[in-house]
C-alpha cells in the first residue's frame, strides 16, 4: 500500500514517464513524416529560397560569373520596365478571360450533365478528357487547329464559302490573344465543370420540390435555390482557376511563346524569357519573387473568404 509520503514520487515518476513516451511519440512521427518531407525540401522549398536570394543580386548565365548583391536594384528596374507591366497587364485579360468563360461553359456543362439523360455516364467521362491530356499535348493539337494553311478552322471557313474568315489566328495580332484564350477554356473547363457537378449533386432534391410547388419556374429555382447553395462552391473554384490560370505558362508557351510581337507575353513567359534567352538570371528571379507575393496575397484573400464562410 502506497503512503502518503510516497505518493509524489510515483506521481512524479508517472508524470516522466508520460513526457518520455511523448517525446518517443513525437520522433517516431517526424521519422515517418521524413520521406515526405525530403522531396517537399529538396525540390520546393529550396528552389523558392534559392529563387528569393537570387532576386536581390546581378546572377547572370555563364561559368564563374562573379555574383553580387544588389539589394532591391532588380526591383526598381521592374517598375519602370514596360514589358513587365504589359505582361501583366496580358496575363490579367488572360486570367480573367479564362476564369470568367470557363465558369460559365462550365455551369451549363454541369447543368446538363445533372440531368437524367441517356448516356449520362459516358458524357461525364467524355466531358473530362481534355482535363487528362498535357498542356504540351494540347498545345500542339490546337496549333493544328489554328494552322494558317492547313487548320481545321481554315478548313471549315473555305468549306462553307467564308474565305473572308480565314486568317493565322495564333500569329496575327488581333486574334493571337482571344484564340489562346479559347485553348485555355477548353483545356480547364472539364475541371471546374467536375467540381461544380459535384456541388449540384449536394443540392437537396426537397428544395427544388418545395420551390415547384410553391409555382416557381426553373430560372426561379435556378437563381433562388441553386445558385445560393452552389455559393461557396462558385467561389472556391473560380479563386482557384484565376490563381492557376495567372500562374500558367506550358499551354501558351507551346501555342505562341509569347508572340506576335509580345501580344501572348504572360508574366511566367516574360519571367522565362529573361532567365533562359537573356539570361538575366537575377532579373528573372525577381520578376518570380514579385509573381509569387502576387499568387500569395490572392491565396490568402481567397482562404480568408473560406474561413469567414465557415465559421
Amino acid at each position: 500500500m502506497t503512503t502518503l509520503a510516497e505518493r509524489p514520487d510515483v506521481e512524479r515518476a508517472g508524470r516522466t514517464r508520460r513526457r518520455t513516451r511523448s517525446r518517443s511519440d513525437r520522433t517516431a512521427i517526424y521519422l515517418l513524416l521524413l520521406p515526405s518531407l525530403l522531396p517537399i525540401l529538396v525540390l520546393s522549398v529550396f528552389p523558392l529560397l534559392r529563387g528569393i536570394y537570387l532576386g536581390f543580386t546581378d546572377a547572370r548565365a555563364g561559368r564563374n560569373v562573379e555574383v553580387s548583391f544588389t539589394g532591391l536594384a532588380n526591383y526598381r528596374e521592374l517598375l519602370g520596365d514596360e514589358l513587365f507591366w504589359n505582361s501583366f497587364k496580358i496575363g490579367l485579360l488572360w486570367a480573367l478571360g479564362v476564369t470568367v468563360l470557363q465558369f460559365l461553359l462550365a455551369l451549363g456543362l454541369a447543368l446538363l450533365l445533372n440531368q437524367q439523360l441517356r448516356f449520362r455516364g459516358v458524357a461525364r467521362v467524355l466531358a473530362v478528357v481534355p482535363w487528362a491530356m498535357p498542356p504540351v499535348v494540347v498545345g500542339i493539337l490546337w496549333k493544328l487547329v489554328y494552322h494558317p494553311d492547313a487548320g481545321l478552322l481554315n478548313e471549315f471557313f473555305h468549306r462553307i464559302g467564308a474565305d473572308g474568315l480565314r486568317t493565322n489566328w495564333l500569329g496575327d495580332f488581333s486574334t493571337a490573344l482571344p484564340a489562346v484564350i479559347i485553348v485555355g477554356v477548353w483545356a480547364g473547363m472539364p475541371q471546374t465543370t467536375v467540381v461544380l457537378l459535384a456541388g449540384l449533386q449536394g443540392v437537396a432534391r426537397e428544395l427544388h420540390e418545395a420551390a415547384a410547388v410553391d409555382g416557381a419556374s426553373t430560372w426561379h429555382r435556378f437563381r433562388h435555390v441553386t445558385l445560393p447553395a452552389l455559393a461557396p462552391v462558385i467561389v472556391a473554384i473560380t479563386s482557384l482557376d484565376f490563381i492557376w490560370n495567372f500562374n500558367s505558362f506550358g499551354l501558351v508557351y507551346v501555342l505562341t511563346a509569347g508572340g506576335p510581337g509580345g501580344k501572348t507575353m504572360l508574366p511566367m513567359l516574360f519571367a522565362y524569357e529573361e532567365a533562359f534567352r537573356y539570361g538575366n538570371y537575377g532579373y528573372a528571379a525577381a520578376l518570380g519573387n514579385v509573381m509569387v507575393v502576387i499568387i500569395v496575397a490572392l491565396l490568402a484573400v481567397y482562404l480568408r473568404r473560406r474561413l469567414r464562410e465557415a465559421n
